[in-house]
């Protein structure tokens, strides 16, 4: 057994909480490793004042991270698997999925009750395209601004005034304690999630199976058949943070359902459909209901918004 574990992490509040709830998994599992941190700044905490759809998406919080890997620096990382994307590098894997959070949007408000609570022309923070499109679908009357930066960035933004709400992924905020600053849950029938909000992957060296042991106790069966389906369904569609694509997979016994959509940046046109199947085949449900999504006009959305760059 490896006697110590270096756990690359970016250094904001919420990988630090999740990084460090993963060294105290593995510590308390295995008493003779020792995990040491080595915080590791990535690109997309250095672009903090453009939308990612606009520098190159998702990918930009993992890649140096990665590299750390890759040349021996680090043994393993821990990410919030919506900002992983679905091409891990050659030599490394995404495989160990802790027990999801909850996978939902959460409305930080400075008004009483949910959306509905928000007065006509009320200003909502938020970067995200799925968000924004499906926002648009439920209060059209709304004005949308970005919001990029950290989470505390975000709040305090919106407690200095500068927006009526704000829409966070409601597992972050738990994971830091901040649950009293919600508003609201959204419910997943109003505003689908991100592929695999809610949940952390944890990615390590394919040929290290030692750790991959070490890593055993750490890994929720549900949570990897759910996030599974939601990837397959992204990866089929070649998405990424340029165009707005949401899906989430709910599991009962052995039958899994998967809700996804695509839509266009405005939310003029908007593919929403579910499917449901057998938990053994995941995978191959998430690319199926892609496809049918893809034949319904989401082919053509996807085209519109990669050929305008």
């Amino acid at each position: 057994m490896k006697e110590k574990l270096v756990l690359a992490t970016r250094k904001s509040k919420l990988a630090m909480a999740q990084s460090m709830w993963v060294k105290g998994q593995i510590e308390s599992h295995w008493p003779g490793c020792t995990v040491e941190l080595l915080k590791v700044t990535t690109k997309g905490d250095k672009i903090l004042d453009v939308p990612l759809a606009k520098v190159g998406g998702k990918g930009l919080f993992v890649k140096e991270i990665e590299e750390a890997m890759l040349d021996g620096r680090a043994d393993i990382a821990v990410h919030s698997l919506k900002d992983v994307p679905t091409e891990i590098p050659p030599g490394l894997e995404v495989s160990v999925f802790p027990k999801r959070e909850d996978s939902r949007d959460a409305l930080i408000s400075r008004h009483d009750g949910c959306m509905e609570g928000l007065p006509t022309g009320a200003t909502v923070g938020t970067s995200s395209l799925r968000r924004m499109a499906q926002l648009k679908l439920i209060r059209p009357d709304i004005k949308i601004e970005s919001l990029r930066g950290n989470l505390d960035t975000r709040l305090k933004r919106l407690d200095q005034g500068d927006f009526d709400a704000i829409i966070l992924a409601a597992a972050g905020l738990n994971r830091l304690g901040l649950s009293n600053r919600i508003s609201c849950l959204i419910p997943e029938e109003t505003m689908i999630p991100a592929i695999g909000q809610g949940a952390l992957g944890i990615e390590f060296r394919t040929e290290d199976n030692e750790t991959r042991q070490i890593l055993v106790p750490l890994h929720d069966h549900e949570t990897e058949i759910r996030v599974r389906a939601e990837r397959a369904f992204l990866k089929r569609l070649e998405g990424g943070c340029q165009v707005p694509i949401g899906a989430v997979a709910t599991l009962k016994g052995d039958r899994l359902k998967l809700e996804g959509i695509v839509a266009d940046e405005e939310g003029n046109r908007v593919i929403r459909q579910k499917m449901e199947g057998s938990a053994q085949k995941a995978e191959r449900l998430g690319v199926e209901l892609a496809e049918t999504i893809l034949d319904l006009g989401g082919r053509e959305i996807l085209e519109e918004v990669y050929s305008a760059g």
